[in-house]
């Protein structure tokens, strides 16, 4: 059995939710297609309409009637949403509305500081349960801040820059490495005044709507990375991606898979509104172990899981360190990760910012603990495309979070 065939991707997550947000702010009408169909994008949606925002579909399009924003008559339920809850804390501060946000098990067990932190500074008053959801926000007036942030993170990032929009003078944020860059490109783009000076950010009140726009949401690079990894340790295997997107603060997966010596040739690649997007061929060769240090860390967090998959195939030993995020994702993926592939036969160390893998080692089939994380499920699926025996997920439908779509896929896919 081999990986085969061609594949396109629903909207990428990251700009899906912030082209929901950016059209909530705009002058009239824009007009959204290929907008993910994950469930977490569906919260941001239903957040923003439950603020007074007119969002129709139209077809295979979302339709966004920018305006004023009002007072939810309910609390927001940003469900598993990290993206939604803390994104729309920026937007919503700024924006001068009082809500409160809550969110599922998972959701309300991950820590806000980070955000509340320099939002606090900027004049937000707010009430929390020692950092964590339920958060209610109250109308504040928002001054400017110069904020040098400890962590690389495009959440904290656009959280601020968001309500930059609606703060008096002139906010800045400056990071200690580049994180994904989509809200200055996406702001730049649509009349915001914004400036950046290396790993500083700078931006201004807004004193008109943002312009309207069309746009057509390039394919998700972390949702490829699962068919891509798939195709390169499948014998057989060689699969096209579709329309994906090639962000440079996006790809730090696919680098890493080119590193371990898969095969890969990017078949076309083109610009559309500021963001690169390639056609991508990926094909099964010998892996090699490579060392994954805290600066790659920003650019293929999200793909770690499955870049572990991957090290139990390399020959050699696999160090991925300066990860200790994972631990605060939908679930402690680090411990999520060694746990699993422990069951599955794996060599594998767990760190604190990481693990250790040696390899190849053949893999057998398990019961997998999905933590109902999205990208555990994933992984370990691929992961059982190479097992010897069957691997059998608790929450397989946790995937839908990111990709209703995957399993059906997937399955089409085998030849």
């Amino acid at each position: 059995m081999g990986i085969k065939g061609e594949i396109t991707f629903p909207g990428d997550k990251s700009i899906s939710h912030r082209s929901l947000m950016f059209a909530a702010l705009a002058d009239g009408e824009s007009r959204i297609s290929n907008l993910s169909t994950g469930a977490d994008v569906q919260s941001t949606r239903a957040c923003l309409e439950a603020s007074g925002i007119i969002i129709h579909n139209d077809g295979d399009d979302v339709v966004v009637t920018g305006g004023k924003f009002s007072d939810p008559t309910q609390p927001l339920d940003c469900r598993n949403s990290g993206t939604t809850v803390r994104l729309l804390l920026g937007l919503l501060a700024g924006q001068g509305v009082n809500a409160t946000f809550v969110g599922d098990d998972s959701l309300s067990s991950r820590p806000m500081n980070r955000i509340l932190n320099p939002l606090s500074q900027m004049g937000m008053k707010s009430e929390c349960n020692n950092g964590k959801l339920p958060i209610t926000i109250y109308k504040s007036e928002l001054s400017e801040i110069k904020y040098k942030s400890p962590v690389a993170s495009a959440q904290v990032k656009s959280a601020v820059l968001l309500a930059g929009l609606g703060a008096s003078g002139n906010t800045s944020f400056t990071e200690p490495i580049l994180s994904r860059d989509h809200t200055e490109k996406m702001l730049l783009g649509l009349g915001a005044n914004l400036s950046i000076n290396g790993l500083t950010t700078t931006i201004s009140q807004l004193s008109s709507p943002l312009f309207s726009f069309e746009l057509s949401v390039p394919g998700d690079p972390s949702t490829a990375a699962f068919f891509a990894a798939g195709s390169a340790i499948v014998p057989n295997s060689e699969i096209i991606l579709n329309r994906v997107l090639r962000n440079p603060t996006r790809i730090g997966f696919y680098g890493a898979l080119q590193k371990m010596g898969a095969g890969m040739d990017c078949l076309e690649q083109w610009e559309e509104a500021g963001e690169t997007i390639g056609k991508l061929k990926v094909f099964q060769q010998p892996l090699n172990a490579i060392t994954i240090t805290k600066d790659d860390v920003p650019g293929l967090v999200d793909e770690l899981p499955i870049l572990a998959i991957l090290a139990t195939q390399a020959k050699g030993k696999t160090e991925v360190r300066g990860a200790e995020e994972l631990r605060v994702k939908e679930c402690d993926r680090i411990h999520a990760v060694c746990k699993n592939l422990k069951n599955m036969g794996a060599d594998i160390e767990e760190l604190d910012d990481g693990f250790i893998i040696k390899g190849p080692t053949p893999l057998k089939g398990a019961r997998i603990e999905t933590f109902h994380d999205h990208r555990i499920a994933m992984a370990f699926t691929i992961a059982g495309l190479v097992s010897d025996g069957d691997v059998v997920l608790d929450h397989p439908e946790c995937a839908s979070i990111s990709y209703p779509e995957f399993y059906d896929e997937l399955e089409r896919l085998k030849q």
